[in-house]
């Protein structure tokens, strides 16, 4: 594995860095999926064009949201939906802007960063956007929500895992994923230097709150993560700790960090 100043073809200045055996600093960067790596709520991409009735044309105030898209599937399905074209839809939502670029970025600088994706969309989308993109290799892991087809072909959705925050909707903290990742990499003898957050909802903002003041988020700028945060440094200076540099192009966030590369490296 090469040191990370070696990766960018710069010298290394770091006292002790050639000595056997040393170890090059570790990064975490974790995405969301819809409106994040992709530029739509890929829910909606799959029903565009797709007249649905009544009960299922808004999700439930108060209620599940997963619940609801496991009925809009099912009527899918019924509608005659089948698996090559969910695929299609899947493979076809365009990257959000500068997105190819960061994924360009990582894939020079694989050793250097362990990459995850943590999204409320499903498996069977985001691993067919990530193929179809060709950058699925990039991803260590990918937590969603459980997808696949059944024996009538048709796309069954479910909840990720039960929790008790009560800031996130309930089949779904990130937070407690992100948490429970760390724990687990840690108990591996993985400690990540910093842990880089991108992403843009509201329920970006529970684990972007869980960031040390070392990590970075990147809220998408002007999304519902973005003004949450806002809100909190507004009202509790100081609650937030974490660096925050919103983003309009993901060109942003490689710049970022090919900043700190060249800083701590």
């Amino acid at each position: 594995m090469r040191r990370c100043c070696q990766a960018l073809g710069l010298p290394c200045l770091v006292k002790g860095a050639g000595m056997a055996g040393a170890r090059p600093p570790r990064f975490l960067l974790v995405f969301d999926f819809d409106e994040t790596i992709v530029d739509e709520n890929s829910d909606d991409s799959v029903t565009r064009g797709r007249a649905l009735p009544e009960p299922l044309r808004h999700s439930p105030r108060g209620g599940s949201y997963n619940e609801h898209m496991r009925r809009v599937l099912a009527f899918l399905g019924e509608q005659g939906v089948r698996p090559a074209d969910f695929r299609a839809v899947y493979e076809n939502i365009p990257l959000s802007p500068g997105m190819a670029e960061l994924f360009q970025f990582l894939g020079k600088h694989r050793e250097l960063f362990e990459v995850v994706l943590i999204s409320d969309a499903n498996t069977f989308g985001i691993e067919a956007k990530l193929r179809a993109a060709g950058v699925r290799s990039l991803f260590r892991k990918v937590f969603s929500n459980p997808a696949g087809f059944d024996r009538r072909g048709f796309l069954t959705l479910g909840p990720y895992h039960s929790h008790k925050c009560l800031e996130c909707p309930p089949n779904m903290c990130k937070r407690k994923i992100l948490s429970e990742y760390l724990a687990e990499q840690a108990r591996e003898d993985v400690e990540f230097q910093r842990v880089f957050y991108v992403g843009d909802g509201a329920n970006d903002f529970c684990p972007s709150g869980a960031l040390r003041a070392a990590d970075v988020a990147f809220p998408r700028k002007g999304y519902p993560m973005h003004r949450l945060i806002q809100e909190r440094q507004e009202k509790q200076p100081g609650a937030f700790q974490a660096a925050v540099a919103p983003w309009e192009s993901a060109a942003e966030v490689a710049r970022y960090l090919q900043e700190v590369l060249r800083r701590e490296c």
